[in-house]
């Protein structure tokens, strides 16, 4: 095998890709985020190309890992592109369903009190954009800006059962 093609496959990344078919590879992200992205990778008879191929989607994985996810997958589409990875869609990831929940309860919270995002962004000590993102449900917010958020709206994090 070329040296050059050598040099990245002895780099150990953050994140981590696996084959799951021919179509279909699953990236945990250094978060421990799980997407899934659709791509030919699998259909590689030479195992040398396969895992050439995973470790660049790990590469861009790494190199574009955000917690403003939006801004993450654009990041990575534009990059597995340029890298020539074999790339038709990617997921939004398994926690962004609990995302878009905490963004609408915020954003629920803050109406219902008749606080102006712009205020409560201002309270918490965040950037207004940040807040928009979160409510949205694109940006995964840490505990401490939880914290805050919830601080201003009058209420505290807590541990709660799902509910099914």
């Amino acid at each position: 095998m070329n040296k050059e093609l050598k040099k990245p496959l002895a780099t150990k990344f953050k994140s981590k890709a696996t084959i799951i078919d021919d179509k279909m590879v699953e990236v945990i992200a250094p978060d421990g985020e799980v997407f899934s992205i659709l791509t030919r990778i699998g259909i590689f008879t030479n195992q040398e190309t396969r895992q050439y191929q995973l470790h660049l989607v790990e590469t861009v994985f790494d190199k574009n890992f955000s917690d403003d996810k939006e801004i993450m997958a654009n990041n990575i589409w534009r990059d597995l592109m340029l890298n020539g990875v074999s790339f038709m869609g990617m997921s939004s990831g398994d926690r962004q369903g609990e995302r878009t929940r905490i963004g609408k309860k915020i954003r629920q919270i803050r109406e219902e009190k008749g606080i102006e995002a712009k205020d409560l962004a201002n309270l918490a000590n965040i950037d207004a954009a940040n807040l928009s993102r979160i409510e949205q449900g694109k940006y995964s917010v840490g505990l401490d800006i939880l914290s805050r958020i919830a601080f201003v709206l009058g209420y505290h994090i807590d541990i709660v059962p799902n509910q099914m």
